[in-house]
């Protein structure tokens, strides 16, 4: 069936899941969980250690995501220049897409350099405690902030998504051709 894209949906779909629920989990309660452990100086290793894990299964998700997209985009060409307001849709995710990955990546950066620093006292994975050394609590704070950001903006991916499949109603196509087409209808 060549007018179906199951596949590539899925994988789409499955892919910003992944994005999004490891990195709201993460940011939530892994940082969180690293607490629990009894030596402070053991927190930013047990954090790190879970982010590790996750890295692979993230870039999964993301490449799905990106695949998935591609094939869609490629199975929607029509609708982009006939369809009033798909293109600007199109524009607004791949943009926000674009962002997501650069801070996600910058993300991993900052978080690989905590893995480098060894052994300093923290509160959890992204808290700094008074005797955390200032460099270490500066990564730590701007990795806090960037993985709230990253899940907020992977929210505004899925926003945008379902924004697209409401595009793909009859009546939205129809319409949106329409206006793209007849002077003052829209």
């Amino acid at each position: 069936m060549k007018d179906r894209n199951t596949l590539s949906r899925t994988m789409h779909d499955l892919g910003l899941a992944t994005w999004l629920g490891g990195s709201l989990m993460g940011a939530v309660g892994l940082n969180a969980a690293a607490a629990e452990a009894s030596e402070p100086t053991d927190r930013l290793r047990v954090a790190n250690a879970g982010w590790a894990r996750w890295t692979p299964v993230n870039a999964a998700g993301i490449a799905a995501y990106v695949l998935g997209g591609i094939v869609l985009t490629g199975a929607n060409k029509g609708r982009l220049t006939a369809q009033r307001g798909v293109g600007r849709a199109v524009l607004a995710k791949n943009v926000l897409t674009l962002v997501t990955i650069a801070a996600t990546g910058y993300s991993r950066i900052l978080g690989q350099r905590l893995m480098e620093v060894g052994k300093v006292p923290v509160q959890d994975g992204t808290t700094p405690t008074p005797e955390t050394p200032a460099e270490v609590s500066r990564i730590q704070r701007q990795l806090k902030v960037l993985q709230y950001a990253i899940s907020v903006h992977v929210a505004g991916l899925v926003a945008l998504t379902a924004l697209m499949g409401e595009q793909q109603r009859p009546r939205q196509v129809l319409g949106g051709v329409v206006r793209r087409f007849l002077p003052g209808t829209g």
